[in-house]
């Protein structure tokens, strides 16, 4: 292993010290007599400077190219010119690696780039500051769901990518040539996590990938996704499952601010951590408010759409609740969902939006095999 201390462990209390970072040269900048060099890692960007004095470190750092890969052994000195408050005055620097040609998309600068060129040097364009935070943010993030939900005594499970069918049905689906036969990308693990609660399991969770062939072009429709999924067992109704969304988005949302803020800023984003419980209203009581405040009536009666989405996020947001609980969706599309007791429409199969947007869903499933089965 290379000797190197992250960037970001190199703060102005480290002021004197002789340390050692390594990573990409982010940007050159020679005024002749002095030599500016920008390290980035995975942490961040360091400035090191490089003087006349030292006529050798100043003419290597003049002869380095953008993307090159060094290692640069110096003293902190903190100073307010620099960016981050401190620099590294250099005793010794090392090519690791050259770039032997200029990059076709640039890292350092804020340049537009199409998607085709994006996506052709991919390896480029996740080096890009605010590329690789959205990296680093979702490791944060699946790491503090994966501790709330193993101190919460839930089992982390690997099921299947490769089926004989599909959990939910439709034409969706990736067809796969398995040996002599016809298999599937999954389209979620729903089966086999209810198999597992059934088998005893009582608690599980699973990060996993599923794949849906739909034909759309928004955000909202990718061919292949991430998903947290989630199983327990034993439960009252749904408002125990909507417990658990609760709490572990509430501790999630947390760790990430706390843990996550370089990310963040990098993005100019922030996070709403819900202080309040969050509120839970009927779908029934969802349609009225779009109707009375809005003037808005989704095109499916049966279901919220995107704008209907957006319009309760502000609704609730003016109120202090980023987070909201949408439950009691009509039955008739949900068969594996129970039904509400005394209510011929509504089923236990609620959404969670967060600023607008459907982050998750969820329900009480319908285990009577008798009424599964129309019996």
């Amino acid at each position: 292993m290379l000797e190197r201390t992250y960037i970001h462990d190199v703060t102005d209390e480290s002021d004197g010290e002789e340390t050692t970072i390594a990573g990409h040269v982010h940007d050159v900048r020679d005024l002749g007599g002095v030599a500016f060099l920008v390290v980035r890692d995975r942490t961040g960007t360091m400035q090191v400077v490089a003087k006349e004095e030292t006529p050798a470190l100043l003419e290597r750092v003049q002869e380095l190219d953008r993307e090159d890969v060094v290692q640069v052994r110096g003293t902190v000195a903190a100073t307010e010119q620099a960016p981050g408050g401190v620099e590294l005055v250099p005793a010794e620097i090392t090519v690791v690696s050259e770039a032997r040609k200029a990059p076709p998309l640039e890292v350092a600068k804020d340049v537009d780039a199409d998607r085709s060129t994006r996506l052709d040097n991919r390896h480029l364009d996740v080096r890009r500051p605010e590329v690789r935070a959205v990296f680093s943010l979702r490791s944060t993030l699946t790491a503090a769901m994966r501790g709330w939900f193993q101190e919460a005594s839930f089992e982390e499970v690997d099921t299947p990518t490769l089926t004989a069918a599909g959990a939910e049905g439709g034409a969706e689906l990736f067809p796969v040539v398995y040996y002599d036969r016809e298999a599937v990308l999954a389209q979620s693990p729903q089966l086999y996590k209810q198999l597992l609660v059934a088998a005893g399991f009582d608690r599980l969770f699973e990060v996993g990938h599923a794949f849906r062939a739909e034909a759309f072009g928004t955000s909202r429709h990718v061919s292949e996704i991430s998903m947290f999924d989630v199983e327990l067992g034993y439960i009252e109704d749904h408002h125990d499952v909507m417990d658990v969304q609760e709490e572990s988005l509430r501790y999630t949302l947390q760790q990430v601010a706390e843990t996550a803020e370089r990310e963040l800023d990098v993005l100019d984003a922030s996070l709403s951590v819900p202080e309040e419980p969050f509120p839970r209203l009927t779908f029934e009581e969802a349609l009225e408010i779009l109707e009375s405040e809005y003037g808005h009536v989704p095109d499916d009666p049966t279901d919220l759409d995107s704008r209907g989405e957006q319009l309760l996020g502000e609704h609730f947001a003016e109120q202090g609740h980023p987070a909201i609980f949408v439950v009691g969706y009509p039955d008739e599309k949900f068969y594996y969902r129970q039904d509400v007791p005394g209510d011929d429409i509504a089923s236990r199969k609620f959404d969670l939006l967060y600023r607008g947007l459907e982050l998750s869903s969820g329900g009480q499933r319908e285990h009577d095999v008798d009424r599964l089965t129309g019996v």
